[in-house]
């Protein structure tokens, strides 16, 4: 108890005091760097005070203390939007009071992996002790596919998978806490999925082990390969966003950037603010509103930007946002504010996302800026101006902008088209009539369904922006308030062309660079569970290509070459098989010119062709060194051909000289019928497996044997149980060493095809294993 208490007491005091402390805390001189110290001296310094203060490695009783006090620090100096607000404030954009919230944190938040958690007191595994700060996060299939995912084309998710019973999970809790809480605050998206529950969505998200942290935006998933630290997940967000999201802005550039409104035909959003980089908030925004607005940034602390913040009169300590639209001296609207908060710039820019008199250049727009009334009292009215494009038409365009202008109500939307680009529009409008040919017309509408039914009244007169047509126009606006029935025409509006629609290529080009750019960095992040679909592809090609081995029976043998040149080739088979007492029925089995496929087991094709190889199929291998194989593979070939009809069976090789262990392993198996040497016996390492034969049936689990013939033996049974004649591998051995004589080493597999017989029939002695060996 006393001990409890005294800890408890001792706790206390250090926040205490450390509270006490926050007024004159300066993150350079804990850290003993100087103010223009690069990034690299900062976490150097940071690296040495953490390992020498470490409370598990230092017992000062002020070691806990100072540990955190150098993690806050290093978490100020090592983020530049901390730094220049700390260089500016003398602090970090956080109030005393905020320090001291944030010590429960700190106190374990040690960034190079030194995590203290009261979960090490008791563990949290078990559903009924897990953190209930994630249970607002929690994701499920169905609201994934059908929230989730649409979302994320308008903001960036961070999904933590995680799981009951795993402890990194415990490990990274605070740093995942505090890092979802801050970016939520800026707009990311925040989703934990319980793989134990939600076994399908992790499955889908290709996330198979836990803890796993991955981003997700505009549909696609990002796996985060990093230290789970805070800078790192923030940057990994930073990262996951486009890299053109945001335009820098200074004296030189900004005119060109403002006037840019016409081709885009979007407003131009303005940042002003102190920070060197682009703020994460101000890129978070960008992405979500990139179909409706452009974004610039002015870093107000550059030099270059001073006629810039003279020009719109800024006040260069406080971050201001401005929106320019078709007027480029003046902003449309302005909002300034020390701290720059989501909610704030939201409601700013949703009310200024389209220009005074937008162009229509898509069906989305005109649905959006043109809405089909909800009831009596919610009545919209488009005023459109039907234009061309050119110096014309220009005078026109700029009298009814200023009537625009002048004439801003809820219940009112100014937009244009040009004629020439939305034809369709225009006819069903115009119905063709001769007054408005090479001139400007204005027509009021109001939507009123989705089909594209509306109702309309096209002004009389062309608009020409003279006087007159302005207060025609204004007469008309003003008789419509009171009586709707002004709008005698109707007319149903085909859907407007996409005049962006010609991007379509460009963007097909981009998604194939970003699908590229994937890949790429799949595998330098060694993801390979999401890379084995694409390398088992690649290795079964390369295999396909170049791991089987056609073996032809009748290549230019040297058992030709020894009988007279005069014979035949089939004659001179028939002498040396006849010398060999071999019946005549075999004798005609022997086709002219046969191939038999035969593959090399490997460690790639293993569990294909012999572990996982379907009831009923065996594998008969036949085993050679180097410096046999061409001889021993003729031979084989020649045995085995006329059992190469039975889909069931398939014929391989093995080196010795790469995988002896693995025969070795399997012989002992076979012990009544091959033993093995212990390895004191001085022939063991040297003992000469060549010419050995085993067919392998992998689902069974058992081996049939065939040793090698000796010369000389004719009648010995072969692959049955008879005793081991010690004497066969040493004269074996001395024959393939001395000289591997092409025509000894086939003589090994004499009598072969009996023997393949026997398997067939069922009739050779079966060896039994408990699991196939892995093929190292």
């Amino acid at each position: 108890g006393w001990a409890g208490l005294a800890w408890a007491a001792a706790l206390l005091l250090s926040v205490l005091g450390a509270q006490a402390a926050v007024g004159d805390f300066d993150p350079y001189r804990v850290l003993g760097v100087g103010r223009s110290s690069s990034q690299a001296d900062i976490k150097k310094a940071y690296k040495q005070l953490a390992r020498e203060w470490h409370p598990d490695k230092n017992k000062d009783p002020g070691a806990e203390d100072r540990f955190i006090q150098i993690s806050k620090a290093y978490e100020i100096l090592s983020n530049e939007e901390k730094r220049a607000n700390f260089d500016r404030y003398g602090d970090a954009g956080e109030s005393s009071q905020g320090y001291s919230q944030h010590q429960h944190h700190q106190f374990h938040h040690f960034h190079e992996g030194f995590y203290f958690d009261e979960s090490f007191f008791h563990f949290p595994f078990n559903s009924e002790r897990r953190d209930t700060s994630d249970d607002k996060y929690l994701l499920h299939f169905s609201h994934y596919i059908h929230e989730i995912l649409p979302e994320s084309y308008k903001k960036p998710y961070l999904i933590k998978v995680t799981s009951d019973w795993c402890f990194s999970c415990i490990h990274i809790e605070p740093v995942w806490k505090e890092v979802a809480q801050e970016l939520e605050a800026l707009g990311v998206g925040i989703g934990v999925v319980h793989a134990g529950y939600e076994r399908r969505l992790a499955h889908h998200l290709g996330a198979h082990s836990t803890p796993s942290l991955l981003g997700l935006l505009n549909g696609k998933i990002t796996f985060f390969h990093n230290a789970v630290i805070r800078e790192n997940l923030r940057q990994f967000v930073e990262n996951l966003l486009p890299g053109n999201l945001v335009d820098k802005i200074t004296d030189k550039n900004y005119i060109h950037f403002l006037s840019n409104w016409k081709k885009e035909n979007k407003p131009h959003v303005l940042l002003f603010d102190h920070m060197p980089v682009v703020p994460l908030l101000y890129k978070l925004t960008a992405f979500a509103y990139r179909d409706y607005l452009s974004f610039g940034y002015v870093y107000v602390g550059l030099r270059g930007t001073e006629e810039l913040s003279r020009q719109y009169n800024i006040n260069v300590y406080t971050p201001t946002m401005m929106i320019f639209k078709e007027n480029i001296d003046k902003p449309a609207d302005v909002v300034q504010a020390r701290d720059m908060k989501k909610q704030l710039i939201d409601d700013f820019l949703s009310q200024n996302k389209f220009l005074m008199a937008t162009r229509l250049t898509n069906q989305r727009l005109f649905q959006e800026l043109c809405p089909v009334k909800k009831s009596h009292r919610q009545r919209k009215h488009c005023v459109v101006l039907l234009t061309g494009e050119g110096e014309k038409f220009a005078e026109a365009y700029e009298a009814f902008l200023s009537f625009a202008v002048a004439n801003t109500k809820d219940t009112l939307k100014f937009v244009h088209i040009y004629n020439d680009r939305q034809p369709e529009f225009a006819d069903s409008l115009l119905m063709n009539e001769e007054k408005y040919q090479g001139k400007s017309a204005v027509v009021i509408l109001e939507r009123r369904n989705s089909a594209g039914k509306i109702a309309y009244k096209t002004v009389e007169e062309p608009w020409r922006g003279s006087k007159e047509d302005n207060f025609i126009l204004l007469d008309l606006l003003d008789q419509l308030r009171t009586d709707p029935g002004l709008l005698s025409s109707e007319t149903v509006l085909a859907d407007l062309n996409d005049e962006l629609a010609p991007m379509f290529l460009i963007r097909w080009l981009y998604s194939t660079l970003d699908y590229i750019s994937d890949c790429w960095d799949s595998l330098f992040h060694s993801n390979w569970r999401e890379m084995m679909p694409l390398l088992s592809l690649l290795f079964s090609a390369l295999f396909i290509l170049f791991g089987t081995v056609i073996v032809q029976a009748f290549s230019d043998s040297s058992d030709t070459r020894d009988s007279p040149p005069s014979e035949k080739e089939e004659t001179a088979a028939k002498t040396e098989k006849n010398d060999m007492s071999f019946s005549r029925e075999s004798n005609s089995r022997i086709p002219k010119k046969g191939f038999v496929e035969v593959t090399e087991l490997t460690d790639i094709n293993y569990n294909s062709n012999l572990v996982r190889l379907r009831p009923g199929h065996m594998n008969v291998v036949l085993i050679l060194s180097n410096s046999t194989k061409t001889a021993l593979l003729q031979k084989f070939a020649l045995e085995v051909y006329t059992f190469t009809g039975s889909s069931s069976l398939h014929f391989s090789f093995l080196s010795l000289d790469k995988h002896r262990e693995w025969l070795e392993y399997l012989l002992e198996f076979a012990q009544d019928a091959a033993p093995i040497p212990n390895q004191y016996d001085k022939h063991f390492l040297e003992r000469d497996y060549t010419g050995y034969v085993l067919a392998l049936n992998g689902h069974k689990k058992y081996f049939c044997l065939f040793k090698p013939h000796r010369s000389g033996d004719e009648g010995g049974t072969l692959g049955s149980g008879e005793d081991y004649n010690s004497s066969l591998h040493i004269e074996a051995r001395g024959k393939s060493s001395s000289s591997p004589g092409s025509r000894s080493i086939k003589n090994k597999l004499h009598k072969l095809s009996f023997w393949m017989e026997r398997l067939l029939e069922g009739s050779l002695q079966r060896f039994y294993i408990p699991s196939w060996p892995s093929l190292d």
